[in-house]
């Protein structure tokens, strides 16, 4: 009777949950953004190089511009390692390198109206700035300064949006206001408060944390560039990284904690994560030790993927080990219906275990034993991690792992 009780828990914590902003679906992807020479190239190429080193897999390199990187994982390195399947299928993070940003971008400067688009279709930014000086690299405003480059970034964006807003209102109000459509005169009272918010307080969408579940439904519709989840990248000489100091950090901490509170900051060393990605894992392990150091890599794919509202559980046997890819939040049926759409039509149930119990037990009976095995309903919320077999009726009743 256990999973009965646990049931309406569940149910109970749907409230907390704030609606998301952003598109939704599994295929999102994150853009690299920043101006010209701060080091987006070099990283999106460690990125690719990580995933043709970690996995041989086809098809990786969607376009020359965009790479599917794996997200490291040791659970999924765990369930590997014990079921030695035939296949093994990581979750990917979907990576964009877009083209530098310059100042004037949203009124068409440079590639500006490429790329803008270009960050439109992504769901997430790693904001790329450039806290090393190097007199072979130009810096496109004449110095390096992280603070005003973040500032000419947020401030491009939010242009865009600005004149992404006027036109919306337009045909609002001529439907709405004018022609009295009832139905959409709460989107139109919306849009004003948008309005007021990007162009006359001159802050981001995302700034503004209480957005109601319509507001968010509006803005969903939309998909400004401003709503975008941020997590801010400082690229910093192989120097200033291992002696964890730069006069500009701190600076930027503070730029970031009034203009995007909540958003994470990862100093890294682009120059230091190339250098380590030639090394074999000896002469790494080596390296990182003399100079009391280490990569940044995992850190930062994983906190791209949970930046997009992402999440995996795993379907793991001898044939195969997989992580599945859901948005936060996922029911059982839907997450079944990941693997196959038949699943979520004919779905009984879920068996779930977490990892951890299976860590820990052993095995799958080990884990029954111990009473941590759970059948899970339709209200079921997937959680990250967990070890799924779905039951589910089709007309000629295959079992899937």
């Amino acid at each position: 009777m256990a999973p009965k009780k646990m049931a309406p828990k569940k149910a109970g914590d749907g409230p907390k949950q704030p609606p998301l902003i952003g598109r939704f679906g599994t295929s999102l992807k994150i853009g690299i953004v920043g101006l010209p020479n701060v080091g987006k190239s070099t990283f999106f190429n460690v990125l690719t190089k990580s995933q043709a080193a970690a996995e041989n897999f086809p098809f990786c390199t969607i376009d020359p511009n965009e790479s599917r990187v794996p997200v490291p994982d040791e659970r999924y390195d765990f369930l590997c390692e014990y079921h030695k399947p035939a296949s093994k299928v990581p979750a990917f993070l979907n990576v964009v390198d877009i083209a530098g940003l310059v100042k004037g971008a949203h009124a068409g400067q440079g590639l500006g109206n490429a790329f803008l688009s270009h960050i439109s279709a992504c769901d997430g930014i790693f904001h790329m700035t450039r806290a090393f000086e190097d007199e072979d690299i130009i810096h496109v405003e004449g110095n390096v300064d992280p603070v005003r480059d973040m500032e000419i970034i947020h401030e491009e964006l939010r242009l865009k949006d600005e004149e992404m807003i006027g036109p919306i209102i337009d045909k609002l109000e001529k439907t709405a206001v004018r022609g009295g459509d009832k139905k959409l005169k709460p989107e139109y009272d919306i849009m004003l408060k948008i309005k007021s918010w990007v162009n006359d307080e001159k802050k981001h969408v995302r700034y503004f944390h209480d957005w109601n579940d319509k507001e968010v439904e509006v803005l969903n519709k939309y998909l400004f560039l401003t709503s975008k989840p941020m997590i801010y990248l400082v690229n910093l000489s192989e120097k200033d990284y291992i002696r964890k100091k730069n006069k500009w950090l701190v600076k930027i901490k503070e730029w970031v904690d009034s203009h995007d509170p909540g958003a994470l900051v990862i100093p890294f060393s682009g120059g230091l994560e190339s250098k380590l990605l030639d090394m074999s894992e000896e002469e790494k392990t080596k390296y990182c030790e003399e100079h009391k150091t280490q990569s940044v890599l995992t850190k930062i794919i994983k906190s791209g993927y949970g930046a997009l509202q992402l999440e995996y559980f795993f379907t793991a046997g001898p044939d195969e080990v997989r992580a599945w890819t859901v948005r936060k939040g996922t029911k059982a049926p839907q997450a079944a219906g990941k693997i196959h759409t038949d699943f979520e039509k004919g779905f009984i149930m879920a068996e779930v275990m977490k990892y951890s119990d299976f860590k820990e037990e052993g095995s799958e009976g080990a884990v029954k034993s111990a009473g941590k095995y759970r059948q899970q309903g339709r209200n079921y919320t997937v959680e990250d991690g967990d070890i799924i077999f779905f039951k589910f009726n089709t007309p000629n009743q295959p079992k899937k792992k």
